[in-house]
């Protein structure tokens, strides 16, 4: 996430600066050979298994692995009529996937021709994690999309005052919050539940996967007659990057207004 999208360098709103003119092409990507045993199931088969995948990052999205044709189970594919236009790889190709009592629609794509450009990814195969049963490196699920090696979590515990309010209301304030931070995105505070207004919560049955972080488990918080949907978060069960926020509660921070003390002059 951090090499060619939003705040890396080869993003769209780079958080720093070059000491020389790298002169990128209009659309940067860029692909390398990952050291991971990669599976991809579906209807209780293996659909592609490899220990060669390239691990794409392309223009503005988040990374995907590349599978050799000779590693995927292409006698599962049916052909589809479905194209796509990408300006940096050309045209790509999509194939259904049917496999056991299941069938993924247009699951599985190629770029048969990229421009020489993007010479590297001819050929390769992907597949829409989303339509799959299950993604593994070596042993262990990954959600979403592959972990990128160049994104790093951090949470560092706090003592700035943190105060969240919508419309004058204090909803959370706290003198000892964690600061995840995750390459590329902005930083999240994370408040102990004891810091915040529980009496202004209401369930949610909204969940969202993070490939770093695990499962977030929502709430919604009315204020009067005022009801914002899915505006707190937490990690019940996080992976071990997150494992210091486990419990812990974080706010959408552009639905609130978020008061940082600053120190130090910053």
């Amino acid at each position: 996430m951090s090499l060619t999208k939003g705040s890396g360098p080869f993003g769209a709103a780079p958080a720093g600066s070059f000491n020389f003119d790298p002169q990128p092409p209009e659309h940067v990507m860029y692909v390398e050979r990952s050291p991971r045993r990669v599976r991809v199931v579906l209807g209780g088969e293996t659909v592609a298994d490899s220990t060669d995948v390239r691990l794409l990052h392309p223009p503005g999205r988040t990374p995907t692995y590349l599978f050799p044709r000779e590693h995927v189970r292409t006698d599962l594919f049916e052909p589809s009529e479905r194209r796509r236009s990408d300006p940096a790889m050309g045209e790509g190709t999509y194939w259904s996937v049917q496999a056991g009592d299941r069938r993924a629609v247009d699951a599985a794509y190629a770029f048969e021709r990229p421009p020489p450009s993007a010479a590297a990814v001819t050929g390769l195969v992907a597949f829409d994690w989303d339509a799959m049963d299950g993604v593994f490196e070596e042993d262990e699920e990954v959600f979403v999309h592959p972990r990128d090696p160049y994104t790093r979590i951090d949470v560092l515990r706090s003592s700035r005052q943190v105060r969240v309010s919508i419309d004058g209301t204090v909803i959370a304030e706290s003198t000892r919050p964690r600061m995840l931070l995750e390459s590329g995105l902005p930083v999240r505070y994370y408040l102990p539940r004891e810091d915040v207004r529980a009496d202004l919560l209401e369930p949610s049955y909204t969940t969202t996967r993070c490939p770093y972080k695990g499962v977030a488990h929502y709430w919604s918080l009315r204020v009067g007659e005022r009801l914002e949907k899915d505006l707190v978060w937490t990690y019940p069960e996080p992976f071990h990057d997150a494992e210091a926020v486990r419990g812990l509660l974080c706010f959408v921070d552009e639905r609130v207004d978020l008061e940082v003390e600053q120190r130090g002059g910053g």
